[in-house]
């Protein structure tokens, strides 16, 4: 065969291989490694990590049957590592409806499926209180463990235990919001003294406050109820401005509390800020009665009082240990 014969020989064959191999390849779809998959009430939530992340984020699809069963759907490509996002607030039907997530997203290809939770439930009840109750936190936390290989929240309420590991098996970290509530106290420029609920905030109250460059305090606290406490307020010389500073607010009674007990003192000016905003029914106007001017919560918990991102919190620790 001549010469040019071979050469054009070699050309088309060259150009049967592009047609048959790249081409294909480059109209298929292709998968991301990490992929967020959040639920609609998380979904604003979700779509800022994915954004920290530069990863695709998707929308569980959730429907609930007329007997009160639910049925969930996430869509493909699931990516190979799969994050569930879903602030567990009122979490009886929401814990059942998240792990089912985890096991679909097995199903569909993941091969790693971490929970990014912020806010954690059930962490608070950590010992039997009174005979015949169980320790609801092992409960709930073993039942996560099974069902995904991580777990993430911000702030778990891990009064008795040292970590969230020791709750939940497997790889799971509680991570601190402190340095965003400190950041943001630095932007107020406030001048304000920082207040602790209670001597178990004390180490968070104190690294906050350091953190801000401002002084601090902790109450004494005694809780005499759902909806009742009573608070001791350390003597404040001087200051007319504080910035009480809690982990979770349900049904506003320590803010509430500590707000008064403040105003007693000479305080003029008392703000709060929360972490986790449960607020039942009747919360807010309670901790506004007792003297709270404004009231501003991170946005682990959808509610009007966001103000302060987490999301990238999160991202740093997906990104270096999980992924």
């Amino acid at each position: 065969m001549p010469t040019c014969c071979r050469a054009r020989e070699r050309t088309l064959a060259m150009s049967r291989l592009l047609r048959d191999h790249i081409v294909p390849t480059r109209r298929r779809p292709i998968a991301s490694a990490l992929c967020i998959h959040a639920f609609a009430d998380s979904d604003a939530f979700g779509r800022t990590l994915a954004r920290h992340l530069h990863a695709p984020a998707r929308t569980v699809d959730l429907h609930r049957f007329p007997d009160g069963e639910s049925i969930v759907r996430v869509h493909a490509p699931v990516g190979t590592h799969a994050v569930v996002v879903r602030s567990l607030h009122d979490p009886n039907a929401k814990l059942v409806e998240t792990v089912l997530a985890a096991d679909a997203l097995r199903r569909a290809g993941a091969r790693r499926v971490t929970l990014v939770a912020p806010y954690l439930p059930y962490m608070r009840q950590d010992a039997v209180f009174t005979p015949g109750e169980p320790v609801s936190q092992r409960v709930i936390g073993a039942w996560l463990g099974r069902a995904f290989d991580a777990v993430l929240t911000i702030e778990a309420h891990l009064h008795r235990v040292p970590t969230l590991a020791a709750v939940v098996p497997g790889r799971a970290q509680s991570l601190s919001a402190a340095p965003a509530l400190a950041d943001w106290l630095r932007r107020l420029r406030t001048g304000a003294i920082v207040v602790g609920p209670d001597g178990e905030s004390k180490p968070w109250i104190q690294a906050i406050a350091r953190r801000a460059r401002l002084p601090w305090v902790v109450c004494a606290k005694q809780r005499l109820g759902d909806r009742s406490v009573r608070v001791q307020l350390p003597a404040l010389p001087g200051y007319r401005r504080a910035v009480i500073i809690d982990d979770i607010a349900s049904s506003g009674a320590t803010l509430a509390g500590v707000a008064r007990a403040l105003r007693a003192a000479g305080v003029a000016t008392i703000d709060a800020i929360i972490v986790h905003a449960i607020f039942s029914p009747g919360a807010l106007s309670r901790i506004r009665r007792a003297g709270v001017q404004r009231i501003l919560s991170c946005d682990t918990i959808v509610h009007p009082t966001n103000a302060i991102p987490t999301a990238g919190i999160l991202a740093p620790v997906i990104r270096r240990t999980f992924s």
